[in-house]
């Protein structure tokens, strides 16, 4: 059955895009800034038996949450929290195991994509964001997507099924640097019939380059999903990384995000920190993609 409105848990006060939240959040662990190094992406045994937060503290940040459906927000414990991410764990999450992919077609428009019903997750994300290292270490396959030296080289839409009842959509990179102007308008025209037409998409998940600065184009993307009431997970990818000399860190860019764009929705969208190089979040993201696939198809 078709999710009502696509998952939508999005309400926009202005054309502008989704918010990144002011905390980060463990199981166990209160975080009040983000991870700045790589050695920190992992919290010690110490941190885990010495670091809950007190009720005023997980009470001050009970309304940045992501609270999936079947779930009130004055029912969430600290417990219910995905690490480095602001997703509440609800009734319907479970089956995320990841045990059989198969890559499927490669389509070129819309019409020509797989017509049996399954839910789908289309990934997205500027051409250089991990999108297909991303999507590997999902599924636990090398290079069941490929991944080149050369961004923008997806230039079709690629379906893997998943354990013969679900879609991860691979989707063109946009706004590769050298790309033309007309090419770049090319990914628009191409991907916006699968985002408005599509009744088995159940969300998005939109790839955010952590060790870049805000981009631009990524709020531009985000903005036209928002407005268009499909629903989207933000995914920050490379996590592990760290700019040295001028180069800004993760944190410092995901907080930008945050800053800027926090109060122009009612509801929080669920952001997550990933990396594909050490593996972090990816059982959580598919725990969370568990819980809205899973209520989809009730």
């Amino acid at each position: 059955m078709l999710l009502t409105g696509r998952l939508c848990l999005l309400r926009l006060h202005s054309p502008i895009p989704c918010p990144f939240l002011p905390f980060l959040y463990s199981r166990r662990i209160f975080l009040h800034t983000i991870p700045a190094a790589k050695s920190q992406l992992k919290p010690s045994a110490t941190e885990t038996k010495i670091s809950q937060p007190s009720s005023s503290q997980f009470e001050s940040i009970r309304p940045s949450l992501f609270v999936p459906p079947g779930l009130e927000r004055d029912d969430v414990t600290v417990d219910m929290v995905l690490p480095w991410s602001n997703i509440v764990v609800g009734p319907y999450a479970g089956d995320a195991q990841v045990n059989q992919v198969e890559f499927i077609k490669s389509s070129v428009k819309m019409k020509d994509c797989p017509r049996d019903q399954f839910p789908e997750f289309a990934v997205i994300g500027r051409s250089n964001v991990g999108k297909s290292s991303l999507i590997n270490r999902l599924v636990k396959r090398k290079e069941i997507a490929l991944t080149s030296k050369n961004p923008g080289k997806t230039q079709l839409i690629n379906h893997f099924l998943i354990n013969k009842s679900w879609y991860i959509v691979d989707l063109p990179g946009y706004g590769f640097a050298t790309a033309s102007k007309s090419a770049r308008m090319d990914w628009f025209s191409f991907t916006k019939g699968f985002f408005l037409n599509r009744d088995t998409l159940v969300g998005v998940l939109l790839l955010i380059d952590a060790t870049v600065p805000l981009q631009k184009i990524d709020l531009d993307c985000a903005n036209w999903l928002g407005r268009n009431n499909i629903g989207m997970t933000l995914v920050f990818t490379k996590c592990d990384k760290i700019k040295g000399g001028k180069g800004t860190r993760p944190d410092a860019n995901i907080r930008a995000f945050q800053d800027l764009l926090k109060q122009f929705y009612k509801e929080p969208l669920p952001w997550i920190m990933t990396s594909s190089l050490t593996g972090l979040s990816r059982d959580d993201l598919l725990l969370h993609m568990s819980q809205l696939r899973n209520y989809w198809d009730i």
